[in-house]
């Protein structure tokens, strides 16, 4: 890149910076006096023009600032090179705050809760994508003589149960033998092989437990082919009031956004892009491809652990956002959410 047109980006740099802290059209004369250019108030205003014909800042008013496009918003966040890494202190308290949680979903509330409050933006996180889970444990419970408790807890730290009622009762042996056959057709699998083993053994079970085998089986493959990867937690909604004034009129105000995040499917697809990437992606105003989203941006990357993606965790807000902020405090939750959900393993 030339000087020019590193000068010209620094420029767009400070007018991204102070109109994301002051939500005012921003001057030349105030790049002049606020940050240290080198060049005169001419040669601002000279690339002030050229940036505007480039389509990276606007005039949103006669005889006023120019404020950032999604065009320059994109360029900006194009040219963070490295995410800021969080200070030590604030690592130790994300994650003494994560692991305290009793549950997943403990954690994934408190999770969305940490990363509204870091950011001032509407935090969400996906459950954890069975398809990438595996079974850890099945314990078959007998709460009487015809019902058990049955209870599926995947290496991700998901905890099903589901209630199963017998035709015919089971004896202590019985019991027995279908809780090892579960148990030893089910451990360490993909939840999707898991539920294919479980119809297999259907198939094999010995006559007198092929009934109860059946029962419980049926129960096991609908709790095994669920999709709660399809399942959200939101939080600091309430933010999106403090920045109303962002959400333009012409696309539904913030009144579309609270409908884009209502509609569960919407955010899904979003989260999907960083689920399939190893890095923070941001999707600025139309990039979303969501007409309600138009006036957002949505900051997200994956969670997991060992090189296994859990699912998605972002921030939406208004396209006027602290990008590198937002960018490090995403990046900073997903590793530990992902660290703390593996360790419970």
């Amino acid at each position: 890149m030339s000087s020019t047109d590193d000068r010209r980006f620094e420029i767009l740099r400070a007018i991204v910076t102070d109109f994301v802290a002051t939500h005012e059209p921003i001057a030349s004369k105030a790049l002049v006096d606020r940050h240290n250019l080198g060049v005169s108030s001419a040669t601002v205003r000279n690339d002030m023009a050229v940036l505007e014909a480039e389509g990276l800042i606007i005039q949103p008013h006669t005889s006023s600032g120019r404020v950032p496009t999604d065009k320059g918003y994109r360029l900006f966040v194009d040219r963070i090179h490295e995410v800021k890494p969080l200070s030590a202190p604030e690592r130790r308290a994300i994650l003494s705050f994560l692991d305290t949680g009793v549950d997943l979903d403990d954690v994934l509330r408190r999770s969305v809760r940490l990363l509204s409050e870091l950011t001032n933006q509407v935090a969400v996180i996906q459950y954890p994508v069975l398809s990438s889970a595996r079974v850890r444990h099945l314990e078959v419970v007998a709460l009487g003589a015809t019902r058990l408790l049955l209870v599926v807890i995947t290496d991700t730290g998901r905890v099903e149960q589901r209630m199963v009622s017998l035709s015919d009762p089971l004896n202590d042996d019985e019991l027995s033998r279908v809780r090892h056959l579960f148990g030893a057709a089910l451990d360490g699998k993909r939840l999707a092989e898991a539920s294919a083993a479980v119809a297999v053994l259907t198939d094999d079970a010995p006559p007198e437990v092929q009934r109860p085998i059946l029962e419980i089986a049926t129960v096991l493959i609908e709790t095994l082919v669920e999709r709660p990867e399809d399942r959200l937690v939101l939080g600091g909604t309430s933010n999106l009031a403090r920045s109303a004034g962002d959400f333009a009129p012409a696309t539904g105000g913030m009144d579309s956004v609270l409908e884009a995040l209502e509609e569960q499917v919407v955010i899904l697809k979003l989260l999907t892009h960083a689920r399939e990437s190893d890095s923070v992606i941001v999707q600025i105003g139309e990039e979303t491809l969501v007409e309600n989203l138009r006036s957002t941006s949505v900051v997200s990357t994956g969670y997991g652990a060992s090189g296994t993606v859990f699912g998605g965790v972002g921030v939406v807000g208004p396209t006027r956002m602290d990008y590198p902020g937002t960018m490090a405090a995403v990046a900073a939750v997903a590793r530990y959410v992902g660290e703390v959900l593996a360790d419970r393993s």
